[in-house]
């Protein structure tokens, strides 16, 4: 990797929060897989046999249409699947209920995404900060059309908004569209309960389109333990083709599915077939092979029995690493009540070490993997002076198996024990 200026007329392009990490390690030796590093700072889950899960699916049987193109939204068995999916999950009490026709699938999140803000009309979009990086890029490559407008949150809240201060937002700049994680990357806070329902509300009220990006919906504890199921703005939501709600999700977090890139937007039947016109000449649809394999993937059983045991393990490792980086004083804000990170403020530590930047710097030559927090405090018009907002946040990651989540917090502890010694 490196950063010399581009040949001919392309650009300089920045690499985006943790391919920038993954491109610092592989300078001192790292590659994907890589037996002696710890990935502290991965952005996706152990992929591998998990304790209570069922088997990890191997192979994939290639029906001879799988050849030709696809519909650009997806085939109609994994839309209905989906869509079936949805409902038993959140909607088995409502009346309203989603369709294939409310499902529009992508090869994975990010284009789904990226698909979501070429279809907004020219308006004011919302977002907020601690977010997912790659919401910056996704949102300046319409700069023409799109005003992005940042909310404030506070650590007080947990870095998200809660329902009154989403509709205040939404009222004061006159929003026409709003973007968030839920649960929150980085921060793993959770919007839940009333406070979603309010949003979902405002969203109809104010017919202001709101994309909850919810890829990390499985993720859910409670306190130190598992939660009993998955959160999603779609237990609010009244018509499921009138209320303007886009929720995302997708194989990669939640069925530990990654490298399949299936990512899908389930919302009103209207704005998934805008979304697909988009698709038709973004991307041009979904591998079929990919979909065949995704359909046994959502078979209700396994797809239980996935979920469940992923809670299982991954509070476990979430309450291991909690205590280890607490013990290492390093303060964990806000308890994360999803995803598989940790958002940890280092400002206690001794100097260099309360700096992001630093800190990650460390690390690495410990081989060990963390992403510094500045990332996270994204500026997709760059109208923002430079912000050290979060210098001395750190996002870590228990996406790894809990063997190698052990070893990096065992290096983590000897680099600052090392650095307390000396200065005592």
């Amino acid at each position: 990797m490196n950063d010399s200026s581009p040949v001919g007329s392309f650009r300089k392009i920045p690499y985006m929060g943790v391919i920038w990490v993954v491109a610092e390690a592989e300078k001192r030796g790292f590659w994907n897989g890589h037996p002696d590093w710890c990935n502290l700072g991965q952005g996706q889950p152990e992929v591998g046999e998990m304790e209570g899960a069922p088997p990890r699916i191997r192979s994939i049987e290639i029906d001879p249409c799988d050849h030709a193109y696809g519909p650009v939204g997806g085939t109609i068995e994994l839309r209905e699947r989906i869509a079936d999916h949805m409902n038993r999950l959140y909607r088995q009490d409502h009346r309203s209920k989603y369709t294939a026709d409310n499902v529009s699938v992508s090869m994975g999140g990010r284009l789904m995404l990226s698909r979501i803000f070429a279809s907004l009309a020219p308006g004011r979009l919302g977002y907020q900060v601690p977010d997912y990086t790659a919401y910056q890029d996704m949102i300046q490559h319409q700069g023409s059309r799109l005003a992005p407008l940042l909310i404030p949150t506070h650590e007080t809240n947990g870095f998200g908004l809660t329902g009154e201060e989403f509709e205040s937002a939404v009222r004061e700049h006159d929003l026409n569209a709003y973007v968030f994680s839920n649960p929150c990357n980085p921060t793993g806070h959770v919007v839940q309960g009333e406070d979603l329902a309010q949003m979902v509300r405002v969203a109809r009220r104010q017919n202001c389109t709101l994309i909850s990006d919810e890829f990390y919906s499985h993720f859910i504890y409670n306190d130190s333990q598992p939660g009993s199921g998955p959160i999603s703005a779609a237990m609010h939501i009244e018509d499921v083709d009138l209320d303007p709600v886009l929720l995302v999700d997708g194989l990669t977090k939640s069925f530990r599915y990654p490298g399949w890139r299936i990512g899908w937007t389930i919302g009103p039947r209207s704005m998934i077939e805008t979304l697909n016109r988009a698709a038709s000449s973004l991307d041009g649809g979904p591998s079929r092979p990919m979909q065949r394999a995704a359909f046994e993937a959502l078979d209700p059983a396994r797809a239980d029995q996935e979920t469940e045991a992923l809670r299982t393990v991954f509070c476990r490792k979430r309450n291991f690493m909690m205590d280890r980086l607490e013990s290492l004083g390093i303060r964990c804000s806000p308890q994360p009540s999803g995803t598989f990170y940790i958002w940890a403020d280092l400002s206690e530590l001794p100097e260099p070490f309360n700096d992001s930047l630093q800190f990650f710097h460390a690390a690495l030559e410990k081989k060990v993997m963390t992403v510094p927090g500045t990332f996270f405090d994204i500026d997709p018009d760059q109208s923002r002076p430079e912000s050290n907002l979060f210098r001395s946040w750190m996002r870590f990651s228990y996406g790894p198996d809990e063997q190698t989540v052990k070893k990096g917090l065992d290096r983590l502890e000897t680099l600052l024990s090392a650095v307390l010694c000396s200065k005592s």
